[in-house]
């Protein structure tokens, strides 16, 4: 019997999106046509923008369909923006040094005008080194642009959020929030200020896999077009519409968000799981154990036995977990969440991410095969 524990790299189809996909797959047409068939594709277009904007309290007009999160970081990063119809400069890229390889890759800034701002030993990002860089911002140079994670990938640490507001807004910056691994996971609500920009990504939430958004706070301050054409939405990202997958994230935004409360309960799902851990393996680390996580994050690092191999043999066990993101978890090599965490040794970390389908049985068998896996590995 597989178990699959890795939601935090994607996790499984909701029923209301595959239904939501396969009613959209039936409508000829395109989108941006005038004619019925067109006007009923852009119907269903609207109703999953109104079903995603929802979810993050803004307006739908503030929600603009990428292909991805990476897409909607790489169009976000930019220094070319506009303020109404007037260009507008951004000096500056600061990012964190823990957030996800779409940030830190600086999308369209040059290297040198790129800074990472550092974690402290749970991973949240040092504001006292955030505030300092800012302070020293070239103001002749454009804005400072803040980019960070709300909610960490790996070790599901929560970021503080309106601390970090703060700073930027005193600096008089743009805050952009990768809120991929915090959507439908937490509540999130651009009507109060807490950014001014969220990524998002729906395979993450139990929507198919090649669609996200970047969710704006209002449209008067937009970043050039990374990619342009026939002026689709609304002139910020040119290429035909796809119904079928904008249908699905609508589907699972919808459904995600009226499960907040059960996803919350998940943290006394994960505490017994940690508990059991310890009992089973007592030199074990758990990464991020201090500070506010998601509730269905558990990030541990095994002394003396490689993450990856034991990624392998949980793998033959059938749990399927992984030993870092999943954007990188076919390469061999450390962490950079645990490097900018300052985490010695070289074993790597495991990671275990679930839903709110998942049952304690799943993980009580996880742990059940930890001992004899991680006992074999020593030994060895």
């Amino acid at each position: 019997m597989s178990h699959y524990l890795d939601h935090n790299a994607s996790a499984p189809l909701r029923a209301e999106a595959r239904a939501a996909m396969v009613a959209a797959l039936d409508a000829e047409g395109n989108a941006s046509s005038v004619h019925a068939s067109g006007r009923a594709l852009r119907a269903i277009v609207q109703k999953g923008r109104r079903q995603v904007a929802a979810c993050v309290g803004t307006d739908p007009d503030h929600i603009v369909f990428t292909s991805g999160a990476t897409e909607a970081a790489a169009t976000l990063l930019t220094p070319d923006w506009t303020m109404g119809r007037s260009p507008l400069a951004m000096g500056h890229l600061y990012v964190c040094a823990a957030d996800h390889p779409c940030l830190l890759a600086g999308g369209r800034f040059p290297a040198d005008r790129v800074t990472r701002i550092g974690v402290d030993r749970d991973g949240i990002a040092d504001l006292v080194e955030l505030e300092s860089a800012l302070a020293g911002h070239d103001a002749s140079s454009g804005l400072p642009l803040v980019a960070m994670h709300w909610a960490n990938n790996e070790t599901g640490v929560i970021q503080p959020v309106e601390r970090i507001r703060d700073v930027v807004r005193k600096a008089g910056g743009v805050l952009v929030l990768d809120a991929v691994q915090a959507f439908g996971r937490i509540p999130l609500d651009l009507s109060n200020g807490c950014a001014d920009f969220l990524i998002l990504s729906s395979h993450k939430i139990g929507g198919p896999k090649g669609i996200g958004a970047m969710a704006a706070a209002s449209d008067l301050m937009m970043p050039m077009p990374l990619i342009r054409g026939g002026g689709q939405e609304r002139g910020h990202r040119g290429g035909t519409e796809a119904p079928a997958l904008v249908a699905g994230f609508g589907a699972a935004a919808e459904t995600a968000h009226a499960e907040l409360a059960a996803f919350a309960e998940l943290d006394q799902l994960r505490d017994r799981f940690e508990a059991g851990l310890r009992e089973h393996v007592p030199d074990i680390a758990i990464h991020g154990a201090g500070v506010a996580r998601l509730s269905n994050t558990t990030f541990f690092t095994v002394p003396g036995v490689k993450a990856e191999t034991l990624a392998i043999g949980l793998d033959l066990a059938g749990f399927a977990v992984s030993s870092g993101s999943a954007c990188s978890s076919g390469k061999v090599g450390r962490s950079h969440v645990l490097d900018a965490m300052g985490v010695p040794g070289e074993e790597g970390a495991i990671r275990v991410s679930f839903g709110v389908g998942t049952g304690w049985d799943e993980l009580s068998a996880l742990l059940e095969a930890i001992s004899p896996i991680v006992g074999r590995m020593r030994a060895a």
